[in-house]
């Protein structure tokens, strides 16, 4: 029967070695992640530059800042593009199909990141806009390959070490964090040995050369060459077999795939089976009573915990720059010329990814087929919570010059907790435990509603970081909660993700079927009106 057939391809699938195509599908989907974290986490390396060149301000003591409005437009705007672009290509994925829909993400982040360094107008203002624009369709694009990535290689993987891959490829963002440290770094260095400046302080007009004007769209451009190289690749990978033949309703091409991509032979059932008809137990839908009784819960579980986890991971990447210069890692603005600012805002970002974000990730994919995705999770909340207040309670003494080493370790720590922790299994869970036909979907509103949580941490805490005292806020700002206590607010939102944690499954060593219940029949479905989600 098809059915058999199908059941069949599930098992094989589960069961199979790990083969070439696994670690092809990881560079190809990790790739596009690469890309994502570059182009999101670039802009925060540039406002700065962006505030000199635009903003200036002639007998202005400080070099000009984007304005408030501003500044949160171009952190934040890419973000709401995902948001969106996560809910669409989530929900176009579960209709249309992984692979036809893939390519199209791909192709928005290179046109968009282009698009981006050519970002053009008349004023000062107009070329913001403009930006704005193209970083609103290149956070779009980005959105769509959250929910496709995480799904494409939860179908394709074994039990036994999906949660490996799929996190190997969410891993890829760490690089991508790097490689923005290094473009900037590079660019800026053959930018500032070529065309010397002096500091702000020296000569305020002459501190910004004309030239810095191509450094940031250079850097912004640079975003689309991995996505491009990648997008031949992702137009020639099949559909998922899981997708196929659960969604799709068709047993047969799901065999002939594994064939082609796995190396994997099934033997084919008889042609009038290939079709295969659901089950009435299996085909509810998302705003059903029945996806509410089983899966409600966990949609509650992967999306808060997401939500909480990006107000404080984002508040701390984005805003990054601000950080460092309230504890003295970088030097007071007016002493360095633009360029100078430049590369050691890049040379900061570049060395907390390389202590805290990159190793955090690969810890994960080392260890969470053995200890668990639940475990990750928790214990990361957990020691985020213990390192933010332990930066916020004695905030005063990581001001101080000779602690700057201090502070560097102990920011590294949070950004280690958070990717050996949340930010790396809220990615895996929800491409784990919800059925195929929905699977995309719930991933994309889980991923939104994370990026609902960055747009409040990218807004929030550019306002809320500011000095209690009027005189000492940044040009333009309303005075705020000061840096300290705003650490403390984000420490006691991590706290409100670890009791969250409480509400996701573990996945470990488990099915997707078996998470989902696609495997169960309509004798199962008679019991599951007593049981809780």
């Amino acid at each position: 029967m098809a059915k058999d057939q199908n059941n069949q391809i599930l098992r094989v699938l589960d069961d199979s070695k790990t083969r070439w195509y696994h670690v092809k599908a990881v560079v190809i989907a990790g790739l596009g992640f690469f890309t994502d974290a570059y182009d999101l986490f670039c802009i925060s390396l540039v406002t700065k530059l962006l505030g000199r060149i635009y903003f200036h301000t002639d007998g202005s003591p400080k070099p000009g800042t984007l304005p408030p409005n501003v500044a949160a437009a171009v952190n934040g705007v890419a973000l709401c593009g995902t948001l969106a672009g996560q809910l669409f290509f989530g929900w176009l994925g579960d209709k249309m199909g992984r692979k036809r829909v893939y390519g199209v993400t791909l192709l928005l982040m290179v046109v968009s990141s282009l698009a981006s360094g050519l970002s053009f107008g008349s004023s000062p203002g107009s070329v913001i806009a403009t930006l704005c624009f193209f970083r609103f369709w290149l956070g779009f694009g980005i959105g769509g390959d959250y929910p496709l990535s995480a799904t494409i290689m939860a179908e394709y993987s074994n039990k036994k070490t999906r949660g490996a891959f799929v996190a190997s490829v969410f891993a890829m963002q760490g690089f991508g964090i790097l490689a923005g440290g290094v473009v900037a770094m590079m660019v800026s260095a053959v930018f500032g040995s070529i065309y010397r400046a002096p500091p702000y302080s020296v000569d305020p007009l002459a501190s910004t050369v004309p030239q810095a004007d191509y450094i940031w769209r250079i850097i912004l451009m640079v975003g689309a060459l991995p996505a491009a190289l990648t997008y031949y690749y992702r137009m020639k990978m099949p559909e998922t077999p899981r997708y196929t033949a659960l969604v799709a309703k068709n047993g047969e091409k799901a065999r002939q795939d594994m064939a082609k991509v796995l190396d994997i032979e099934i033997k084919s059932s008889e042609k009038a089976e290939t079709q295969t008809e659901e089950v009435g137990s299996n085909t509810f839908g998302l705003f059903s009573k029945k996806f509410l009784r089983r899966h409600g819960f966990h949609l509650l579980g992967t999306s808060t915990t997401w939500f909480l986890l990006d107000i404080a991971y984002y508040s701390q990447n984005l805003s990054q720059k601000d950080i460092f210069s309230s504890v003295g890692w970088l030097p007071p603005a007016e002493t360095m010329s633009a360029v100078d600012e430049l590369y050691k805002i890049a040379r900061s970002q570049f060395l907390i990814a390389l202590c805290g974000t990159v190793p955090g990730y690969w810890f994960t994919v080392a260890l969470i087929d053995h200890i668990g995705r639940f475990v990750i999770q928790l214990s990361g909340f957990f020691f985020m919570t213990v390192f933010m207040f332990a930066l916020a309670i004695p905030y005063h003494h990581w001001t101080l010059k000779k602690n700057k080493i201090g502070f560097l370790v102990m920011y590294a720590l949070t950004f280690f907790f958070a990717n050996f922790g949340p930010n790396s299994t809220t990615f895996v869970v929800p491409a784990e435990i919800f059925p195929a036909r929905l699977r995309a979907t719930c991933h994309g509103i889980s991923a939104a509603a994370g990026k609902a949580g960055a747009i409040v941490g990218a807004f929030g805490f550019l306002y809320a970081s500011q000095n209690q005292e009027k005189s000492k806020t940044d040009a333009g700002y309303p005075p705020g909660i000061g840096m300290r206590n705003a650490l403390m607010v984000l420490g006691g939102i991590n706290i409100l993700g670890f009791f969250c944690t409480l509400l996701v499954p573990e996945a470990k060593g488990k099915s997707l079927e078996e998470m989902s219940r696609e495997n169960e029949g309509e004798e199962e479905e008679q019991s599951d009106q007593t049981e809780t989600v």
